[in-house]
């Protein structure tokens, strides 16, 4: 009797590890995939060779208002949101914590100044190159968790699935367009940037490829579904 006690005991205590392993899995290499968006920033900034297209964008916008870097990429990812969700995109819990730990994130990085500053070429293009790597593995992590995509990737699946093209194609159009608007608000444009605008639709491809990532297959839970999943793992109901 006592030893068919402890087995029910520890094979629940085991379930309930194993749950609360799961989402603290999910947290982590959500937190981990912002994390690296972040640093790709902050490294492209750091490059002195220009800024990503959508950081142009976001200089823009902080030579106009007076905001940080961080700020403008929340109030733009807000506003993405917004367009994304109107032509069907759910809107998840990795979607609101995209918008607002990345922006965060980037500002800590470049308050506590943990990635250095270029000094010369060699270094900025290897920062460069380093800024598309860790944008695109970054971006490989938090899509996968399946709780909402960035506001950004999320407008690059969106119209991936409208339009049937692929990653490289979509990721390229939207770049442009944000490099285009950013520089007419005053951002700043290098051959980083025009490096950015063309190679990173592609470094995300070969990253998905090698991961063999189909970002098709992937079925985002909503805010609601989100909140569910969480209130399942806690409750240890089956997920």
């Amino acid at each position: 009797m006592f030893q068919n006690v402890l087995t029910m005991y520890l094979s629940k205590n085991k379930l309930k590890r194993g749950i609360m392993n799961k989402i603290f899995g999910v947290i982590i290499k959500m937190a981990l995939g912002f994390f690296l968006c972040a640093s790709g920033t902050v490294l492209a900034l750091n490059s002195h060779l220009g800024l990503s297209p959508w950081d142009v964008f976001h200089q823009g916008l902080t030579n106009v208002t007076g905001i940080t870097i961080g700020q403008a990429s929340i109030i733009v990812g807000i506003v993405v949101v917004i367009i994304t969700s109107i032509i069907g995109l759910k809107v998840g819990l990795g979607t609101i914590a995209n918008m607002i730990v990345i922006g965060c994130f980037i500002d800590l990085i470049i308050y506590t100044k943990i990635i250095p500053v270029s000094n010369n070429l060699f270094t900025g293009i290897l920062m460069m190159i380093g800024s598309l790597l860790v944008t695109a593995i970054g971006s490989y992590l938090y899509i996968g968790c399946e709780m909402g995509c960035g506001p950004r990737d999320g407008l690059m699946i969106a119209l991936m699935k409208i339009t049937g093209k692929p990653v490289s194609i979509i990721r390229f159009c939207i770049e442009m367009g944000a490099l285009i608007i950013g520089w007419m608000l005053g951002g700043f444009v290098g051959i980083g940037t025009l490096v950015t605008a063309f190679g990173i639709g592609y470094c995300v491809q070969i990253v998905y490829k090698i991961f063999n990532f189909d970002v098709n297959s992937l079925k985002h839970r909503n805010l609601k579904q989100g909140l569910i999943f969480v209130g399942q793992c806690i409750t240890n109901k089956t997920i």
